[in-house]
């Protein structure tokens, strides 16, 4: 995911004469031809139209310089080196595109809000903000903003219901606060032609007296990673599980993207569960966070979150290559490339165009085509029917109410054009990270789905849903999210137990809640914490009201293990 993209557009940005005075049609057309061609769901005529639109549009803030900033994956980073030259020399408006570390942009969106010193004009900013942002009212709200001061910036054809993330993006108020840039999944990857060895279907279904394939549950998918580890293929042995355990900011990231709502903590709820979510953070009807642990009615330190740990440690020590217990998530992402893992549960399809590019040869045939697939990831024993299944990460145009108006709109009128139809589709083919329907469908990507191991496929399928960003139950994200890489920690270092991480977890995020109520920065959506009952007691009322969570903890967590077979599970989705 922290990949740079190289691009090998010099002559083109060259062509353009980004910064020059000539901004207009000739240099649209020069950037149509060089890097768009066919590559757009518009015809060329209608591209030349929505270029007509940004250069009107752009005319009174030609010559402004303006400074937008998101994290470093390949789509950013060929915003920054080919559009955002491009975009200066059609409108005139120079952009400068800062790509800094995820974990930067959050902490530089956070000193803005702080201290209202407009560090960027418009910012990439991950959707799961958007609880902190509906709450603190410090970035601008979309639907206001395009119906009033950014009218006239507002491009005619952005056809919102075009994207499919702006459900993530919208707050309990029903405005929209951020636009997608970029979006990705965190699915289950696994090597195909392992799976359909004849020899591994025999071994496998002779030892555990079902079918190899994808794991539909846990409890498969740790039958699998036992009997690949240590297997040798190929004159060398593999692991049947692949993950990271260094206590780094990054591992924080590896749960609150969703690894407990894939256990079955929280409630049933698309895009998230309500009124707990997957960070176990339960809300009241007005949308106001009343607890995290059990004992205010969350579900942080509830049997599926302690579950969830539980089996992430043991599978991490048990299946994984040594060495893993130590790395980070930008350490131990390449890894599967590498040829010796046989499957790994929670996988980012943004290291999709690395895992189809000359350095991944290992893990490709002949004719390009990979190795493995990628598919939706298996379930845990608290998991129903009607909850979210996993995380979407959803990079977000955001502008801060701090941002002078004209400054702005310029950053509006970039944002819309690096997200626009004319360019979607081309970015999409060097990043894979997709944001529109019609771009997903387009001709272009039916032809590469073979290359991509089944990256189309789930796009276009109706499990896509079950996949969300942070929701809005989490009060302040930059806050709160901090607190889960030091805890979790705890229990990857062995220091603490499973039980003992999410008890300390819980405690603390309640702590932030409960200062939050106290400051009332927040006003009448702020926290406004329950009162403190047992579990049992918590439970009932859940059942009472028609919800899940918390729920009590099953005593055989080892349920029946359940697997499909790949092939058939993409023709039910085309059916």
């Amino acid at each position: 995911m922290r990949r740079q993209f190289l691009t090998s557009t010099t002559a083109l940005v060259l062509l353009l004469g980004a910064g020059n005075a000539y901004a207009g049609m000739d240099e649209a057309k020069a950037f149509l031809d060089k890097e768009i061609g066919p590559l757009s769901t518009l015809s060329r005529a209608d591209q030349e139209a929505e270029m007509q639109w940004f250069i009107d549009a752009a005319k009174p803030f030609a010559g402004m310089d303006i400074k937008v900033v998101s994290e470093t994956i390949a789509t950013h980073s060929y915003e920054s080196q080919v559009l955002a030259p491009a975009f200066s020399a059609i409108t005139g408006i120079k952009v400068t595109h800062d790509t800094i570390q995820e974990g930067d942009v959050v902490e530089k969106i956070q000193t803005q809000m702080q201290t209202g010193q407009n560090l960027y004009d418009g910012w990439v900013n991950d959707s799961d903000l958007i609880g902190t942002h509906w709450r603190y009212q410090q970035v601008r709200n979309l639907t206001d903003w395009m119906a009033g001061d950014g009218k006239d910036v507002t491009n005619p054809n952005l056809d919102l219901k075009d994207f499919i993330g702006t459900s993530f993006t919208t707050a309990p108020d029903k405005k929209l606060y951020q636009l997608p840039d970029q979006q990705f999944a965190n699915l289950y990857w696994f090597r195909y032609d392992w799976f359909n060895d004849e020899k591994n279907k025999a071994d496998f279904k002779a030892k555990y007296g079902y079918d190899l394939g994808v794991p539909v549950n846990w409890s498969a998918y740790e039958d699998i990673a036992e009997f690949f580890t240590g297997r040798e293929i190929d004159g060398k042995k593999v692991y049947g599980h692949m993950d990271y355990g260094k206590k780094d900011p990054s591992l924080g990231w590896r749960f609150t993207d969703a690894w407990l709502s894939m256990a079955g903590n929280g409630d049933k709820g698309i895009p998230n569960g309500l009124p707990v979510d997957e960070w176990g953070i339960k809300v009241d009807e007005n949308s106001r966070p009343v607890g995290s642990c059990t004992a205010r009615g969350g579900d942080t330190n509830g049997p599926a979150a302690v579950y969830s740990i539980q089996k992430y440690l043991d599978w991490l020590k048990a299946y994984a290559p040594a060495e893993a217990q130590g790395m980070t998530f930008s350490e131990s992402g390449p890894v599967p490339a590498q040829g010796a893992v046989a499957q790994q549960m929670f996988w980012y399809t943004a290291f999709t165009a690395s895992m189809v590019d000359a350095s991944a040869k290992a893990v490709l045939n002949d004719d390009g085509t990979p190795k493995w697939r990628m598919a939706p990831s298996p379930h845990g024993v608290y998991w129903k029917d009607g909850m979210k299944l996993g995380y979407q990460d959803v990079g977000s145009w955001t502008l801060m109410k701090s941002t002078p108006t004209d400054r702005a709109k310029a950053a509006w009128l970039y944002a819309q054009f690096v997200t626009s139809k004319t360019v979607d589709v081309k970015k999409s083919h060097v990043g894979l990270t997709f944001i529109r329907e019609s771009t997903i469908h387009d001709k272009s990507f039916t032809e590469r789905a073979p290359k991509l191991g089944g990256l189309i496929e789930f796009y276009r399928s109706p499990a896509r849903v079950q996949w969300s960003p942070t929701g809005t139950n989490v009060p302040d994200y930059p806050k709160l999210a901090q607190l889960w890489w030091q805890a979790i920690g705890d229990a990857s270092s062995g220091a603490k137990t499973a039980q003992e991480a999410m008890d300390s977890l819980c405690a603390e995020q309640e702590k932030v809640m409960s200062r939050l109520e106290k400051a009332g920065v927040q006003g009448d959506i702020g926290p406004k914490m329950a009162e403190e009952h047992d579990l049992a007691y918590w439970n009932a009322d859940a059942v009472k009201k028609g919800n899940l969570a918390p729920q009590l903890k099953i005593e055989n967590e080892k349920e029946k293990p359940i697997t499909i077979n790949y092939d058939e599970l993409v023709k039910s989705w085309q059916k």
